[in-house]
C-alpha cells in the first residue's frame, strides 16, 4: 500500500523538497506523460497523443501515479542517475530514497 500526499504549488511558496527516485526530476516535479506539454517529444519517445489534453481528470492523473509505482519505466527515466542505481544497486536505491523520504516527511 502507498500513501500519497499531493501538493498544489503555488507561486509564493517554496517548491517541496525533491526526492531521489528515476521517476522525479531534480526540480521535483514527477514523471508522467499525461502532464508532460501537448507537443511532440523531443527524444521521439512519446506522442503528442500520450501527453496531456483537457479530457484528463484528477482519476486518470491519479491512476498514472497508481500504474507508475506499481510498474515503474525505467527505459525513460527523469533522474538517470537513480535509474541506475535502482537497476544496478536496488538494495543502496532503496535506502538512499527511504532516508530522502524520511528528510521530506519532517518538513509536512
Amino acid at each position: 500500500m502507498y500513501t500519497v500526499y499531493l501538493y498544489v504549488h503555488c507561486a509564493n511558496q517554496p517548491r517541496p523538497r525533491s526526492c531521489f527516485c528515476h521517476l522525479v526530476y531534480p526540480s521535483g516535479d514527477v514523471c508522467i506523460s499525461i502532464l508532460h506539454p501537448p507537443e511532440e517529444d523531443e527524444h521521439g519517445y512519446e506522442s503528442a497523443a500520450e501527453r496531456w489534453s483537457p479530457v484528463q481528470t484528477p482519476q486518470t492523473i491519479l491512476l498514472s501515479v497508481i500504474s507508475m509505482l506499481s510498474s515503474p519505466n525505467d527505459e525513460s527515466p527523469a533522474n538517470v542517475e537513480a535509474a541506475m542505481q535502482w537497476r544496478d544497486d536496488p538494495k543502496e536505491f532503496k535506502r538512499r530514497t527511504r532516508r530522502c523520504v524520511n528528510a521530506s516527511l519532517e518538513t509536512i
